[in-house]
Order: structure tokens, then sequence, then C-alpha cells
């Protein structure tokens, strides 16, 4: 007995002499070579602590060397010890790698540029049903003379207020500035009175019958397309329209618009659906039900701008139409310790939309006529409603857009209703 005990303790005592050895020569190894004249003191300082580098500092003080703390898991990265993005600061002080150099002190002019101020304040000051009225100033010139023009060759500025825009450019571009900024400041061009009629039929047959009556302008967007009418022949076409099984009309408004700047229509319908599950610790039942919400309908945008002398409409058309085809179920697997097999039943959506935004530009004395193609109908059919296969309607619809400028408010200030004519619109031609 006595025998096995020594020899237990002369193994203990050899495997902590063999550990305290690879820990020395591990330091040595490791440490920085010392300068001259210094040698015993790093010597010392060797066999004292580890190296200085932060990767190899795995213990605290009083910590056995050669072997990381009892805390410390040993497969740990380094890049988890790293902070998060959000507490790395940014935009601070930083030394640029680009060369910079500072400039001549004056704007160059070698293509003739000028500095000018425009007065807008008639403008600014006339226009309460929007914050910042100069926007749309600002807007359509960069219409007119696209976004390329101030951000290239040659050097160019372009900056607004609600009193002024300060332009530099060349006089060509100064030339189409004082253009646009003339549309907006004319006085003949305050609030103009607008007829914006939404139509929808299941069928596009009915151009076969009117082709003759529409007059082709270009549109850019796939599948749009449009027309010029004059205004007794739109008002014929309509009054054909209406008799139709399957006309719907959606918005007669009678819209007051600024000169410059939009106006919006919408008529949309929330859908509610169940998108997802979040499991839960709660036996029962097991998962949080996450909803979600899809409108359904349509938005449009209407923004005109008169000619100066007040008989060509230059008008910007944004109409977006989206509709849910219908619902795709998923099963979702949902196991408790109350009910393992239990199943709950997700939706996927499957939509399905339509886009437009152009430009157009027409004689104010016609009526611009616009179709965005077969696609979805701008209002859905009701949720919970009936549908009789071959009887109901497929959610698809020939969106037909009629915009009439109707002049200057006060001049004519009551919209035309449905199938209502002006006086004297035909002028003795029928």
């Amino acid at each position: 007995m006595l025998s096995r005990r020594l020899m237990i303790k002369l193994a203990a005592l050899t495997v902590a002499g063999a550990a305290q050895a690879t820990a020395r020569f591990g330091s040595v190894a490791l440490a920085q070579p010392p300068a001259a004249g210094d040698a015993g003191a790093a010597d010392a300082e060797s066999t004292e602590a580890p190296p200085s580098n932060e990767n190899l500092k795995w213990g605290a003080r009083g910590a056995g060397r050669g072997a990381p703390p009892a805390s410390a898991p040993l497969s740990a990265s380094p890049l988890s010890a790293q902070p998060p993005l959000s507490a790395v600061p940014v935009g601070g002080p930083r030394q640029s790698i680009a060369r910079v150099t500072k400039g001549p002190g004056t704007l160059p002019n070698d293509a003739g540029q000028e500095w000018r101020d425009y007065d807008i304040s008639p403008y600014t000051a006339r226009v309460t049903s929007t914050a910042r009225p100069e926007q749309a100033v600002l807007d359509w010139i960069l219409r007119e003379t696209g976004y390329e023009a101030w951000h290239g060759e040659p050097v160019a500025s372009l900056s607004i207020d609600s009193r002024r825009l300060r332009v530099y450019h060349t006089p060509a571009m100064h030339a189409v500035v004082s253009e646009m900024v003339d549309r907006f400041v004319n006085s003949e061009a305050e609030s103009q009175a607008f007829g914006m009629r939404i139509v929808t039929l299941r069928s596009p047959d009915w151009r076969a019958k009117h082709h003759k009556l529409l007059h082709p302008v270009p549109a850019q967007t796939q599948g749009v397309q449009a027309w010029l009418m004059a205004k007794e022949d739109a008002a014929l076409l309509v009054a054909d329209l209406r008799r139709r099984s399957d006309f719907m009309e959606h918005s007669t408004p009678h819209l007051l618009v600024n000169n410059g700047q939009s106006k919006q229509i919408s008529a949309t319908q929330t859908r509610n659906y169940l998108k997802d599950v979040l499991l839960k610790a709660d036996p029962w039942p097991g998962f949080e039900p996450q909803m979600a919400q899809f409108d359904e309908g349509f938005k449009l945008e209407f923004n005109p701008l008169l000619s100066l002398d007040g008989r060509v409409v230059d008008a910007v058309l944004k109409c977006e139409v989206d509709q849910v085809e219908k619902m795709v179920p998923v099963m979702i697997d949902v196991p408790t310790s109350v009910a393992p097999r239990q199943r709950q039943q997700i939706e996927v959506p499957q939509p399905i939309s339509s886009r437009m935004h152009e430009r157009f530009r027409w004689p104010a004395d016609q009526i611009l006529l616009v179709s965005l193609g077969v696609g979805p109908a701008p209002v859905p059919t009701p949720q919970g409603t009936l549908k009789v296969p071959l009887l109901s309607s497929t959610g698809r619809a020939d969106m037909l857009l009629f915009v009439e400028s109707r002049g200057k408010v006060g001049v004519q200030a009551t919209a035309l209703q449905p199938g209502q004519r002006e006086a004297n619109a035909y002028h003795n031609r029928y």
C-alpha cells in the first residue's frame, strides 16, 4: 500500500514539472528579442509574464500559464470579440486617398456660363396647397433639361428656395429655364380645372367600333396606348361605352390643380392575411400568428403644366394598380407538447400589378385617352364574394383614363356628370 502511494505522488510530480517546463518554453519562444544591455531584465520578464499580444493573454492575473481559463471556450473565434457595426464610429476625420487641390477661386466659364437669379415668389406665394411649392419648379426643369445637364460638362449649378431660383449654365440652357419659370409665374395659369375619368371594361374590343375616332400618340411604357380625341367624339365614346354590360366608372372628380403641382387620386382596400407563425414556449397553441396587409386598388398621380399661352397641356401621369390574384396556402408544422402533430396554414399572396409613368403633351381643346391594357382591375372583387364559373369577372380589365382641361377656375367651375355634355359642345355639327 505504501509503495502504491509513493508511485502516485511521483507520477503527479512528473506531470506538474513537465507542464511548468512547457509553459516556460512557450513564454521564452514567443517573447520579443531583448534590446542590447537589457538581456538580463528581458530574461526575467520572459519567465514571469506572457507576451503583450492580446490574442495570447488567455488568463487573468494569477491564472495558470500555458492554458486558457475554464470560463473561456477553446473554440472562441477572434471575430466574436469584435464590436457590432452600430458601435463603430463613422464620419470621423480621415485622410483623403484621392489627390485634392483647391479650386481657382472663381467659377469656370469655358462654355460661356452665366449666373442668373430668377424670382419665383409670385408663384410660391400663390400656391398654398403644399409646404414646398418651389419643388415643382425644380422637378419640371429637370424633366425638361435632363438630369445629366447639371452633373457633367460644362460646370453648372442649380439651386432653389421659396423666393428665387439660382442657375449657373450656358445661355442656351438659360433660355429653357426662363421659359419654364415663366410658365409657373404666369398669372394666367393659376388653378386649372381638369376632368379625370377612370373607366374599366373587361374586353378591349371597344377599339373596333371607335377606331376611326382615335388619333394615336406615342407612349413609352410597354402595353400602354394613348390617343387624342375631339371633345365631342369623346362624349359619344363615353355614351356608347356606358351601354355595355362590362362598363364600370370608378371616379369622375372635378380636379382643382395648381399649375405645375401634383394631384393624387386613390381607391384602395386592405386585405388581411396570415403570412407566418412564430413558435413560442407556451404549450397551447404553441405559436403566435403573424398577420400582414396588402393594399389592393389603384393610385393615380396627375401633374399638369400649361404653356405660356394656355393652349397646350404638358402633364405627367403616374398610375399604379395592385391586386391579389389569389392566396396560395402553405401548411406549416407547429408541434407542441400538447399537440405533437399540430399544423397551421399560412398564405402567400400571388399579386398582379400594372405600372405606368408617362409624360404627355396635347392641345388643351382636345381630350387625352390612355389605356393601360388588360391588367388588374383597379377595384378588386370584395372578399367573400361568391364567384360563379363562366359568369363572374376574372379580375382583369382594360383600364381607360380620360383627361380633359376645363380652363381656369371661375370660368367653368362645374364638372360634367357621366353622360352629361357641354352646352353647345357640338357647334351644330349634328
